[in-house]
């Protein structure tokens, strides 16, 4: 089956990029830079639970509550420091700024395996390319650094739409910008319910990274999950 496709729209975190350690360890090694000793498994916990409180408090970064994001993510570094032990609060804001600048280097980023490959094939074959993802504006700057910006003709950020996935008013912006109908489109990413579901409720195809050993998630057809980025060719060149 030939899917008549003239627009793929990729997923970043976990699909594309990944970061190249734990958050915890980030902020640890940025703390001992500046001769505090905090514990990366004490500040991983932190993290993820000031990160979860903060996404329920102010969905997508704040929008429409009168928070920037980077106002956002300042807080979400003060806090977990603060919650693993560190009360100087000239530390904590000289620890959020440069942390926040350093998600913006390739310092902290990585490629998945097959990422380059299949997004210069994919334009080969003259598909037109945009990202969805629940990131914030860094993400242009992010994927520049990490040398993807030019695959794509728009980058499409929850921030920027002023919706998250799996609302589909983000998917539905991103096929106006792409110039196609849902049934034209593929979503590319690694969540089953923010992705792959999302967009098949948006009524377009989607494929969903699940590396093999991944534990069992719901239950997908086997010829919609790639087990790696470079599987995507066979299921559209077919």
């Amino acid at each position: 089956t030939m899917l008549r496709l003239r627009l793929l729209t990729w997923d970043v975190k976990d699909t594309l990029l990944r970061l190249r350690q734990p958050v915890g360890q980030s902020y640890a090694a940025e703390a001992r830079a500046q001769g505090l000793q905090v514990q990366p498994e004490a500040l991983g916990r932190s993290f993820r639970e000031v990160y979860r409180a903060q996404s329920r408090r102010f969905p997508n970064y704040g929008h429409g509550q009168g928070l920037s994001s980077r106002q956002w993510w300042l807080d979400v570094v003060k806090q977990s420091f603060r919650l693993s032990g560190v009360q100087d609060e000239a530390a904590l804001t000289k620890l959020a700024e440069k942390l926040y600048r350093d998600y913006c280097s390739p310092h902290n980023w990585e490629l998945l395996p097959g990422a380059a490959e299949t997004l210069s094939r994919c334009r080969q074959l003259g598909l037109r390319m945009g990202v969805v993802s629940n990131f914030d504006s860094r993400l242009e700057v992010i994927l520049s650094q990490c040398s993807l910006r030019h695959h794509f003709e728009f980058v499409l950020t929850s921030e920027a739409a002023g919706f998250a996935k799996p609302d589909g008013r983000i998917f539905e912006q991103a096929l106006r910008l792409g110039g196609a109908r849902p049934e034209q489109a593929a979503h590319i990413g690694d969540d089953y319910s923010r992705d792959y579901r999302a967009a098949r409720a948006a009524g377009m195809h989607s494929f969903l990274l699940r590396a093999a050993g991944q534990g069992e998630g719901p239950e997908v057809p086997p010829e919609h999950v790639l087990p790696t980025l470079i599987h995507l060719l066979g299921r559209i060149e077919k």
